[in-house]
């Protein structure tokens, strides 16, 4: 049993921004500014197309058949190509399943980019059966299989009409959801020499994720009653021999 859920937290790529727009001489903080007031002013909304995100951090919960872990992939000063290269390291050495919260509409698709723009090499990923016919009817990239589960879609019926906040799921549930941080402060915390909140922030969605990913696993009948509270008790006691100050927030937030 090998299984990721997985989140990533991302910045305008100003470098992008500085190019393709001719901005040579503005700051980045300008650069990052027309960006978003460009994409405000085509679609209403400052939301970048996800090719003009660069990714910042990557957080991982990491299952196998007895041991439970969640960190953020590098150091906190490791740039965007290790940090993506680490990640499909972890796909290629180990195969996991893949768990996410609009993985498949935001995350993936973010991490295909700037995999290409990195210059890096994910065969098992982007395997679709020609090396391992698992992969024909089973594979990371179509919607449908089970390689990876994009809960927000899945727990949707695929319909858009029916998607909702995971921050929402997960205190519907009972979890603690966002503790004072979001996906919009993340460039401003940047810019402010946040790495370790931004990273702090992404552990926690990430066990919100998990955490929604195990009551899915209950409701389709892969974990029954005992099952489940044996998978809590173990996020528990592994965050609390942790002892780290935002998994303790969380942990105060959902034993509240």
């Amino acid at each position: 049993m090998h299984c990721f859920s997985f989140d990533i937290e991302t910045i305008p790529d100003v470098e992008f921004g500085r190019r393709f727009w001719d901005l040579d001489g503005l700051s980045d903080d300008d650069v990052a500014t027309a960006m978003l007031f460009k994409r405000q002013q085509a679609v209403g909304n400052e939301f970048l197309p996800l090719h003009q995100h660069r990714i910042v951090a990557i957080s991982v919960t990491y299952r196998t058949a007895d041991t439970f872990k969640v960190w953020s992939l590098g150091d906190e000063d490791a740039d965007e190509a290790e940090i993506v290269q680490r990640f499909f390291d972890g796909i290629e050495r180990y195969t996991p399943d893949l768990v996410s919260w609009n993985g498949g509409g935001f995350d993936l698709p973010v991490l295909h980019y700037r995999a290409l723009k990195n210059g890096i090499r994910a065969p098992r990923y982007w395997e679709m059966g020609e090396g391992d016919r698992d992969f024909k009817w089973n594979n990371y990239l179509s919607r449908f299989h089970w390689r990876h589960v994009d809960l927000m879609d899945v727990i949707a019926g695929f319909q858009p009409r029916g998607r909702a906040s995971l921050d929402q799921i997960a205190v519907m549930l009972g979890f603690p959801g966002k503790l004072g941080m979001s996906g919009d402060k993340v460039w401003d915390t940047f810019r402010e020499g946040g790495i370790k909140k931004i990273r702090d922030y992404c552990e926690t969605d990430v066990l919100n994720t998990w955490l929604v990913f195990l009551r899915f696993e209950f409701m389709r009948g892969n974990l029954d009653e005992k099952d489940l509270e044996r998978e809590y008790a173990l996020v528990r006691t592994t965050l609390a021999k942790m002892d780290q100050a935002h998994l303790n927030d969380f942990l105060s937030a959902w034993n509240e």
